[in-house]
């Protein structure tokens, strides 16, 4: 007994010892991955060619480029647009030769961006798992890295980082009111919307700093104005705060409020009266919700939301001073775990992805799109419903809903824990961000493929030889035929061009309503087929029928198209015209027919789904979009992401979908979750050697598709 009790304690001794080696050497990864994204950032930056360094913001006492003497503003010419402030800080940096300046500027910001990230991480509210205290300095470093405002602030002369930085410091480092509000206060005089942190300190019973956050301001503020009498007129009366240096103020750099209403075309008087009720309704509930966030223990947070509502009301708030955007995914939303992953990678898009990425170039979205940061600073200071760190489910959210784990089809190949059976509907928002992320992804992934027209053109002979050989060459007799019957070629004009998106969507849409449980298998076949795709694009560029020149096909849907022109006119530009093999109009028409065909509950809805690829096939050949070949490619690359998704996670058989009332949020699933577990449940990494687990090969029939509440995602 005493062997087996010594044997217990060491195996769990090397169990505690493994996991911190193992979180160590992640910690260091994550590290290593920060410092690669820094000093591929500081690259980037130190191409910017040396006259444009600082030379273009007409720095008190310097020539563009020259660094002599020079009279005038600081405002005459070029995009400065700080404080007066800012502009005496700088004024020193005027002294510096352009290699020593750039390198010192670019290391300074980085580091400061680094300090962000180690501030903020142990700012993080209480209780923090040991992993993620490991993991969060470096993981947020790593974000900020590769977020929009740092690779823009660390362009020449943007200070945007240092009063994030100070502020940071004020709440979480520095001991003391007044040294905290100092920095408050220099922090606001760098970026005078700040002030509203004043506001702050004061409602959160923290008076003295508030009072001289106050003073340091107004005492730096007279100070520009004494050595800066004449730019100090130009931010604060002239411009009013700024408004209109730097650039356009209806410019899509300036992501406020005041931006955003000159953009959707509103001015005069109407404008102002319209910001200023809006400017003072987002302070009133984002101090509000700040004041209540602070009291509850969650003061990143509240430093946060204060961060984006002081950026959304301010007449100008620059893209690269939206860094606290990205601080507030220290609050938890939702009740269930699964929806814990919602807001931040809703907040990791935003902030790392060009708006035209998230959302397509329509122009009922261009208010959306132009304004993505902004709506996401007032979604985060006005509208996420964060939890309170009372609520239940701060610690104890409702837990996924699992299958019993299945074998896979290869017995070498193991279930990885991201393809567990995931029973509950995904979040909506959250599948909508990843579909439209993945597929302007594969659309950029796609474009870039190669186009070299001597590749193509040769694949295409190539192509066409082997369906020679085949007796598959029936191209130009269909194409042919297509053309001389105007109603067949009207058909498959509309059929080829309006049918391509529409119906796999709408299959996933009635999936992910009526089937959840089926819908992550077909999503994630659908998803497969179409990376296999991307390496056939990369692997082989083919030119199709219509773009072969000399064989007298017709291009029934783009119209003529002059072959002795290399860029073969506008359709080019569009998108990558030699990504033809494998054909994804015929393979995602064959996902679609085989999706129906299994899951359709009556036979003419099987029928119509077997029809969907047959006519899809006929219409890329008939209007001479691709070849035959090209539909088998398809079909290879759609068998493939189904044999993946099989390989990885077992028959589609087991995947059990819940019913209506049971795909819900209530606590009932989640006290059930608690209950002790029966003991046929088996751990994720269960095997048939283990005696409590089921056996290895279990089918739809056995008891391993039953679901497991009480599983952790």
């Amino acid at each position: 007994m005493a062997n087996a009790a010594e044997h217990s304690t060491a195996n769990g001794h090397a169990g505690v010892i493994g996991a911190s080696s193992r979180l160590g050497a992640a910690r260091l990864l994550l590290w290593a991955l920060a410092g690669a994204l820094a000093v591929r950032q500081a690259v980037a930056v130190l191409r910017v060619p040396p006259a444009d360094w600082l030379g273009g913001f007409h720095l008190p006492g310097t020539l563009p480029g020259s660094g002599g003497p020079a009279a005038g503003s600081v405002y005459d010419v070029g995009q400065f647009a700080g404080t007066p402030f800012a502009g005496l800080v700088l004024k020193p940096l005027a002294g510096l030769a352009a290699p020593s300046l750039e390198v010192a500027w670019t290391c300074v910001t980085l580091l400061f961006v680094a300090g962000i990230g180690l501030v903020a991480a142990r700012g993080l509210p209480e209780p923090v798992p040991r992993r993620t205290a490991l993991l969060a300095a470096p993981v947020l470093t790593a974000l900020l890295m590769v977020s929009l405002p740092v690779r823009e602030a660390a362009s020449p002369g943007r200070t945007a980082v240092v009063p994030v930085l100070l502020l940071l410091l004020a709440v979480f480092r520095v001991p003391g009111d007044r040294p905290a509000g100092f920095l408050v206060g220099l922090a606001a005089a760098l970026q005078p919307a700040l002030l509203l942190f004043a506001p702050l300190l004061w409602l959160t019973g923290r008076r003295s700093a508030a009072r001289t956050a106050a003073v340091a301001f107004a005492a730096a503020t007279a100070l520009s104005w004494a050595a800066l009498p004449r730019d100090s007129w130009t931010y604060w009366v002239h411009h009013l705060g700024g408004t209109g240096l730097g650039g356009a103020p209806d410019g899509l750099a300036n992501q406020s409020v005041h931006g955003a209403l000159l953009r959707l075309g509103l001015t005069g008087p109407a404008e102002v009266l319209l910001y200023a009720a809006l400017a003072g309704a987002i302070v009133w509930f984002g101090l509000r919700r700040a004041v209540r966030y602070a009291r509850d223990g969650q003061l990143l947070l509240a430093v946060a939301v204060t961060g984006c509502a002081a950026v959304a009301v301010s007449p100008t708030g620059w893209r690269h001073q939206l860094l606290w955007v990205l601080l507030a995914v220290a609050g938890k939303v939702g009740k269930r775990a699964a929806d814990r992953r919602v807001w931040p990678v809703a907040v990791v898009l935003a902030m790392t992805l060009p708006s035209a990425v998230l959302l397509p170039n329509l122009t009922a979205l261009a208010p959306v799109r132009d304004n993505v940061l902004l709506l996401t600073a007032v979604a985060a200071a006005c509208a996420v419903p964060f939890l309170p760190r009372s609520s239940p489910y701060w610690c104890d959210p409702v837990p996924t809903d699992y299958g019993r784990p299945a074998a896979a089809r290869w017995s070498r190949v193991p279930l990885l824990p991201f393809w567990r059976r995931v029973l509950s509907r995904p979040n909506l928002l959250l599948e909508l961000l990843l579909i439209r992320v993945g597929y302007s992804l594969y659309s950029h992934i796609r474009a870039a493929a190669p186009t070299s027209r001597s590749l193509a053109e040769g694949n295409g002979s190539q192509i066409l030889g082997i369906e020679k050989v085949l007796g598959l060459d029936i191209e130009h007799a269909v194409n042919h035929a297509v053309v001389a019957t105007p109603w067949l070629e009207a058909f498959f004009n509309f059929y080829y061009t309006s049918f391509h998106f529409v119906v796999p969507l709408t299959i996933l849409a009635v999936l992910y309503w009526r089937r959840p449980g089926d819908y992550r298998w077909a999503r994630a076949s659908l998803g497969l087929a179409t990376v296999l795709a991307l390496a056939g694009f990369w692997l082989y560029p083919l030119a199709p029928p219509r773009l072969m020149p000399g064989l007298g096909f017709v291009d029934t849907v783009h119209g003529p198209q002059d072959l002795a022109n290399p860029s073969y006119g506008a359709m080019t530009a569009i998108s990558n015209q030699y990504a033809a093999m494998p054909s994804l109009h015929f393979g995602w028409s064959l996902w679609c027919g085989i999706v129906i065909v299994v899951l359709a509950p009556k036979g003419w809805q099987k029928l119509l789904g077997a029809l969907h690829p047959l006519i899809t096939v006929c219409a890329i050949v008939a209007t001479a979009n691709h070849w035959v070949l090209d539909a088998v490619g398809g079909a290879v690359v759609v068998t493939a992401g189904f044999g993946l998704v099989h390989v990885l996670s077992g028959p589609r058989g087991l995947h059990v979908n819940l019913p209506a009332q049971q795909s819900g949020d209530g606590r009932e699933r989640a006290s059930a979750a608690h209950a002790p577990a029966a003991p046929a449940a088996p751990a994720a990494g269960a095997t048939a050697a283990s005696p409590a687990a089921p056996a290895a090969g279990a089918t739809a029939a056995s008891p391993a598709a039953e679901p497991v509440s009480g599983a952790r995602p």
